[in-house]
């Protein structure tokens, strides 16, 4: 039988429902809304189309929703400052800082002038290494959305053996740190490839789940899976054609798989529902400290 459809849409939905309802708690108790700035560098269509869905997202989730809009030749210096402003503005739980940044600017230095509190991507040194401790402030939201997505479809991640294929700093590294976590949702056995894995195949056929996160287009071939696995595809790949495909081989693998994400409609709505939930989490914690 052809795999079930772990459909990202569909919780995200739901999960948007949940955040919109505690936000509007939040709003009543504190008298303000959870707040979220999106700092966009350049024209880059991609990311113009992300920041969109994001702040549609926040919208309708009764958050604050501000688009700071920089043209393609800023200088690091003018970011670094409206960064600055928007950590001391206490309207701004969350800072958003869209990438890619134009080749002029470190996006290293970017990423660690948001203020830890404001970091709701959770990219910075001090919130990855929370995670790293064992101590997790907030989690990356792409890496974030798989567990998620997991869980809320009952996959059982204690004990199972999850192999990632990809080691990017936003994917495959946190996704490795959270499903490692000795927490509730997590306790999994996990092996990151990459590549320059060896015998990569002969590692994706031992796993229970393979999360597939490379950037190379239907990547993945059903004799590179275990019959009865589980596969999560976190990439997005345009074809000539215009057509968005993952770094599964879609088609090809649902008929090995037991369950599959699609692409678009897995991971993608998953990423944008976990950067809320971030949000509100920002939101709480900076009221909470000044109590």
């Amino acid at each position: 039988m052809p795999a079930v459809l772990l459909d990202g849409k569909k919780l995200a939905q739901t999960m948007q429902a949940e955040t919109a309802a505690a936000a509007a708690v939040f709003a009543q108790k504190y008298g303000l809304r959870p707040g979220l700035a999106a700092v966009l560098v350049g024209d880059n269509p991609a990311s113009r189309v992300y920041v969109r869905n994001k702040r549609k997202a926040c919208q309708q989730a009764g958050f604050e929703s501000w688009l700071h809009e920089l043209p393609h030749e800023t200088a690091q210096s003018e970011l670094l400052g409206l960064i600055g402003r928007l950590n001391d503005d206490p309207a701004v739980h969350g800072i958003l800082v869209q990438l890619p940044l134009p080749p002029q600017i470190d996006e290293g230095e970017i990423i660690q002038a948001v203020s830890p509190l404001k970091d709701v991507d959770a990219f910075g040194p001090e919130n990855i290494g929370l995670l790293a401790a064992g101590h997790p402030r907030y989690l990356p939201c792409t890496p974030h959305g798989v567990q998620q997505l997991l869980l809320r479809n009952s996959v059982r991640l204690e004990g199972a053996h999850v192999v990632i294929v990809g080691r990017s700093s936003i994917v495959g590294k946190p996704l490795a740190l959270i499903l490692m976590q000795k927490a509730a949702g997590a306790n999994a056995t996990v092996t990151v490839c990459h590549s320059r894995s060896r015998n990569l195949a002969d590692l994706t056929r031992q796993a229970d789940v393979v999360v597939v996160a490379i950037g190379l287009a239907a990547f993945l071939k059903p004799d590179m899976v275990r019959p009865g696995a589980i596969v999560v595809d976190v990439g997005i790949n345009r074809l000539p054609d215009g057509k968005l495909v993952g770094d599964v081989d879609f088609a090809a693998v649902r008929e090995v798989a037991s369950a599959i994400t699609p692409v678009p409609g897995g991971v993608g709505p998953m990423t944008i529902t976990m950067l809320l939930h971030n949000t509100l989490s920002a939101a709480q914690l900076q009221m909470l400290m000044k109590v």
